[in-house]
Parts: structure tokens; sequence; C-alpha cells
């Protein structure tokens, strides 16, 4: 058997293996969209409170280095969080970060909470 035909053989299954395979943009995904976080000039229609929704993390670093982070960070989780017990949105958020120090490296404590509301 020459080799063109043995590489053919083996090159063959793999293409149909890997042509099959496809990518499905974010948006096509049945996965339901995160409640936004709303300010208190946003919301025009009646609503009721569910609960409050409260996150923490430590993170090494001082708390200036990691404000963007922290915050972004904060804001997903808490979404994520209202998500799960079925609201449409979050109000009044709060963020703290919070430092402290293990032997001589520098933590911060992350904290969010916020209040999940479900509109009429």
């Amino acid at each position: 058997m020459s080799l063109p035909v043995r590489f053919s053989r083996l090159l063959l299954p793999l293409l149909l293996l890997t042509a099959a395979c496809a990518t499905v943009p974010p948006s096509a995904t049945t996965e339901r969209e995160l409640p936004p976080i709303l300010a208190q000039d946003e919301i025009f229609r009646p609503y009721v409170r569910i609960g409050t929704v409260e996150v923490s993390r430590e993170r090494f670093g001082a708390v200036d280095d990691l404000r963007d982070e922290a915050d972004d960070w904060a804001n997903e989780a808490l979404e994520a969080e209202a998500a799960k017990l079925g609201a449409d949105a979050v109000i009044l958020p709060e963020i703290r970060g919070e430092r402290s120090s293990y032997l001589f490296f520098p933590i911060t404590e992350i904290k969010a909470k916020g209040v999940a509301i479900k509109f009429r």
C-alpha cells in the first residue's frame, strides 16, 4: 500500500469527526438572561420584593488594586443569585471591600448585597 493511500485512510475519518463539530453563538443558547441591576430612577413599573441577595469572596491583593475586578465580579454574582430566585432585577446594590492580611500578603474580602425584585 502506498503512502498517499495510507495517509488518506487516516485523514478521512479525522475530517469526518471534526467536520461535525460546530460552535453555537451565545445568543442562540436557551439559557435565561441574568436580571439586570437597576437604579431607582430606572424602575417605572410596580414590583414585589423577593428578598435580599448577598455574596462574598476573598482575594489576594490590595483593595485599590482589585476595585474594578471586584465590582464586575460582585455585579455578576448578584445577578446570578437573583436569577436563582426568579427575580426580574436587582436594586439597591452595595459593594464593599474590606482589607485584611495573611502574613505579609494583603487580602481583600469583597462583600455585595442587593434586593431581588419581581415586576407585577
